[in-house]
C-alpha cells in the first residue's frame, strides 16, 4: 500500500512538474519589465511603466507607447524618438500578440535579437534611425505577416538575407545607411507585393538582378551610392522616377539618363541569351576545343604548345582583369564615402538637416493593414496627380523630429498640428489627422483632397501635399508655414501683461479684411455658379498672418476630408466663440451666406480689438455709433470714412436674414469703391 502511495506521489510530482500542465508564470508584464530595463536602463524615460500597473488598463498613459487589444494582450509598442539608450531585448519574443513594434528615432545599440521571429503577429517593424549593428537576422523570414520593415539609418554590415523571399506580405524594405555589402539577392524579386525597395549608401556590388526588375508591384527602387556594376534590366524603365541608380559608375545601359550603352562582350556570330549572374570558377571551367578541318592533322607537340598558350592567355587575362575590378572597386569606395571617411554614420542632427532639394515628394507606399484610401484602382484619378501630392512617412517625421513636443504647435478633438522642416530646409505645418475623424468613404476622402489641391490662391494657405499611414491609423496635411500665427493673437491685447504684444496699425486691420474678403470670394467663385466652396469654419483662429501681415484662410475644403460627426463637432465650437449664423439652427445647412455672416463678425473684431463682440448685435444699431467701437489702443489714429463703411458692412454681413447678406463679390466692390 504505500509502495503504491509513493508512485502516486510520484505521478503527481511529475505531472505537476510538466511545464504544459501549468501556466506559464511570466506574464506580459514581466516581459514588459524586463523589455524596460533594456530599453531604458537608466529608467528616464519609461518611468510610466511600473511593476504595479496594467499595461492594458484603459486609463490614457498608465504604460506610455503600449497599446492592447481587444483581449487585453499587448498589441503595439510605440516609443519612437524617445531618446532611448539600450538594446532590444530577446525577452520581446514573449509577446505574442504584438503587431506594431515603432522604436525609431532613437540610439538603441547592439544587434537585432533573432527571438523577433517569433512574433508571427508582426506587420510594422520600425528600427530606423538607431544604432543597431551585426548582420541582419535570418530569422526574420519567419515573420510572414510582416509588411514594412524600416532598419535604415544604422550599423548593420553583412548582406541582405536571401531567406527574406518567404515574406510574401512585405510592401517595403528600406535598409539604406548602413554597411551592408555583397550581391542584391535576386529572390527579391520573388516578394508579391513590395512596392517600395531603398538599398541607398551601402555597399552592394555585381548587377542588379533581372527578377528584382519584374517584381509585379514594385513602384520605388533605390540603389544610389553603392558599387554596383553591369548592365540595367531594361524592365526597370517602366518606374521611371520611381528608380534611383546614381553614383554607381559601373553601371551601364540604354534608356537611363546620365548612362553610358554597355560594351558587347559577346562575339556578333554568338546569340544573345540572357542568363543568370554566376561567379566564374577559373579551377573548374572547361576550355572550349578548337575544332580542326579533317585533312589537317596537327602534331601532338604544336596541341600542347597550343593548350599551354590558351592558358597562359587566359591566366595573364584574368590576373589583369582581377587587378583592374579591384582598383576600380577602390576607387568607387573612395568616392561613395568622401564625405564621411571617419564615421559612417550619420548623427541625428545630420539626418535633420536638408540633404538635396527634390522636385516633387516621394510617393508613401508604407502602408500596412487597415485603412487605405490610395488603393490602386480605387481613387478614380491618375497617378500622377497622386504622386504629384504625396509625402512619404518618413519624411513627415523627419520634418516634425518624430512628432517632437518641440514642434508641436497646437491639439483639437481631432488633430494634432505640428512645425516642420522638408528636405529643401522649407518651413511647413503638419496636421495629423485620425483616421477615425477621416470620411469613412475613400471615394468621397479622395475627392475632397483633389479640392483641396486645387485651391491657389494668394490668399489661402497652399496645400503643399499629404501622406496617408495605415500603420499609423493617420492621414497628415503639410501646408505651408505662415509666420505671425492667427488673428486671434492680434485681439485683446494688453500691452500691461506682454512688452511683445502688438497692437495691429489701422491701415494693417483695413488691409488684413481686404485679404479675408478675397479668399473668401475665391472659394464662393462667381455669384450663383455651381463650384463655390463654402469654409465653414473661418474664425480669427483659421485667418492667419503672413510675414507682411498679410491675412491667408487656413485649412480652406477642410470638411471634405472629415467625418460628419467631425464636422459637427467643429461647427459647436464656431457657435460657441459667435462665428455660426443664426438660420443653421433652423436649416441645418451651411451656404455661402454662413461665410459671409463668419466675415462680418470678424470684421466687428478687428474693428474693436476684441474678442468677444456679442454686444454688437444689431439690437444696438440705433445706439451705437463705430466711433464708439473702435479699438481705444489705436489712439485716434484711424480713417473715419474707411470706419464708417466698414462699421456698415460688418452689420450687412451679420444681418438675421441670409437673403439680406450680400455675396462676397458684392463685398469687395463695396470695399474698393
Amino acid at each position: 500500500m504505500s509502495l503504491l502511495l509513493l508512485k502516486l506521489q510520484v505521478f503527481l510530482f511529475l505531472i505537476c512538474a510538466s511545464p504544459s500542465a501549468l501556466p506559464s508564470k511570466t506574464t506580459e508584464l514581466d516581459i514588459l519589465m524586463t523589455i524596460r530595463d533594456s530599453l531604458d536602463p537608466q529608467n528616464r524615460v519609461l518611468t510610466s511603466w511600473t511593476p504595479h500597473s496594467d499595461p492594458c488598463s484603459s486609463v490614457a498613459g498608465v504604460f506610455e507607447g503600449v497599446a492592447c487589444n481587444q483581449e487585453g494582450l499587448v498589441a503595439n509598442i510605440s516609443l519612437q524618438g524617445k531618446g532611448l539608450s539600450g538594446r532590444i531585448p530577446s525577452a520581446i519574443s514573449g509577446l505574442k500578440s504584438l503587431t506594431g513594434l515603432y522604436l525609431h528615432f532613437n540610439a538603441l545599440n547592439g544587434i537585432l535579437p533573432k527571438e523577433i521571429a517569433a512574433l508571427t503577429h508582426l506587420t510594422d517593424l520600425y528600427l530606423n534611425v538607431n544604432e543597431l549593428s551585426g548582420d541582419i537576422p535570418r530569422e526574420i523570414a519567419n515573420l510572414s505577416n510582416l509588411q514594412v520593415l524600416q532598419i535604415s539609418y544604422n550599423e548593420f554590415t553583412g548582406g541582405v538575407p536571401s531567406e527574406l523571399k518567404k515574406l510574401k506580405k512585405l510592401s517595403a524594405l528600406s535598409v539604406q545607411y548602413n554597411q551592408l555589402n555583397g550581391a542584391i539577392p535576386a529572390s527579391l524579386g520573388e516578394l508579391e507585393s513590395l512596392t517600395r525597395l531603398d538599398l541607398s549608401f551601402n555597399q552592394f556590388f555585381g548587377p542588379i538582378p533581372v527578377n528584382l526588375a519584374y517584381a509585379p508591384k514594385l513602384k520605388i527602387l533605390d540603389v544610389r551610392n553603392n558599387s554596383l556594376s553591369g548592365n540595367i534590366p531594361k524592365a526597370l524603365e517602366r518606374l521611371k522616377g520611381g528608380f534611383q541608380y546614381m553614383n554607381n559608375p559601373g553601371l551601364c545601359g540604354i534608356g537611363f539618363a546620365n548612362l553610358a550603352p554597355c560594351k558587347a562582350v559577346i562575339s556578333s556570330s554568338d546569340p544573345i541569351r540572357p542568363e543568370p549572374y554566376e561567379p566564374r570558377n577559373l579551377s573548374t571551367e572547361v576550355l572550349p576545343t578548337t575544332v580542326q578541318p579533317k585533312d589537317i592533322k596537327p602534331s601532338k607537340s604544336s596541341n600542347i604548345g597550343l593548350v599551354f598558350g590558351v592558358i597562359a592567355v587566359t591566366f595573364a587575362s584574368t590576373i589583369f582583369g582581377l587587378f583592374i575590378v579591384l582598383w576600380y572597386r577602390h576607387q568607387k569606395l573612395k568616392l561613395g564615402t568622401t564625405a564621411n571617411t571617419t564615421d559612417t554614420r550619420l548623427s541625428l542632427n545630420k539626418i535633420r538637416e536638408p540633404r538635396r532639394k527634390i522636385a516633387s515628394p516621394l510617393i508613401s507606399l508604407e502602408y500596412s493593414n487597415g485603412w487605405d484610401p490610395l488603393a490602386k484602382g480605387q481613387s478614380g484619378y491618375s497617378q500622377e496627380f497622386l504622386e504629384s501630392l504625396m509625402f512619404n512617412l518618413e519624411d513627415i517625421e523627419r520634418a516634425t523630429q518624430c512628432f517632437s513636443e518641440l514642434n508641436l504647435l497646437g491639439k483639437s478633438d481631432f488633430s494634432t498640428v505640428y512645425r516642420g522642416i522638408l528636405r529643401d530646409g522649407s518651413v511647413v505645418v503638419v496636421k495629423c489627422i485620425a483616421k477615425t475623424s477621416c470620411k469613412p468613404d475613400e471615394t468621397e476622402f479622395l475627392k475632397g483632397l483633389k479640392i483641396l489641391a486645387s485651391l491657389r490662391h494668394e490668399n489661402l494657405v497652399r496645400l503643399r501635399g499629404f501622406c496617408c499611414s495605415k500603420s499609423r491609423g493617420e492621414c497628415f496635411l503639410v501646408y505651408d508655414f505662415v509666420s505671425n500665427a492667427s488673428l486671434l493673437r492680434y485681439l485683446d491685447v494688453k500691452r500691461d501683461d506682454d512688452d511683445d504684444a502688438i497692437v495691429l496699425e489701422w491701415s494693417t486691420r483695413v488691409s488684413i479684411i481686404h485679404g479675408i474678403a478675397k479668399g473668401i470670394a475665391y472659394l464662393h467663385g462667381k455669384k450663383g455658379s455651381k463650384g463655390s466652396l463654402v469654409h465653414q469654419n473661418l474664425s480669427a483662429h483659421t485667418v492667419l498672418l503672413d510675414s507682411r501681415y498679410n491675412a491667408v484662410l487656413a485649412y480652406s475644403g477642410l470638411h471634405k476630408l472629415l467625418a460628419d460627426d467631425v464636422v459637427f463637432s467643429t461647427l459647436k465650437a464656431s457657435a460657441a466663440m459667435g462665428y455660426l449664423a443664426p438660420e443653421y439652427t433652423k436649416t441645418g445647412r451651411l451656404t455661402e451666406k454662413s461665410d459671409v455672416y463668419a466675415f462680418g463678425v470678424m470684421v466687428f473684431q478687428l474693428l474693436s480689438g476684441k474678442r468677444d463682440i456679442t454686444q454688437l448685435s444689431r439690437q444696438g444699431v440705433e445706439t451705437v455709433s463705430y466711433r464708439d467701437v473702435v479699438d481705444e489702443k489705436l489712439e485716434g489714429k484711424f480713417s473715419e470714412s474707411e470706419a464708417a463703411k466698414l462699421w456698415g458692412v460688418a452689420l450687412l454681413c451679420t444681418h438675421k436674414s441670409p437673403h439680406l447678406r450680400p455675396y462676397m463679390e458684392d463685398v469687395i466692390q463695396e470695399l474698393c469703391d
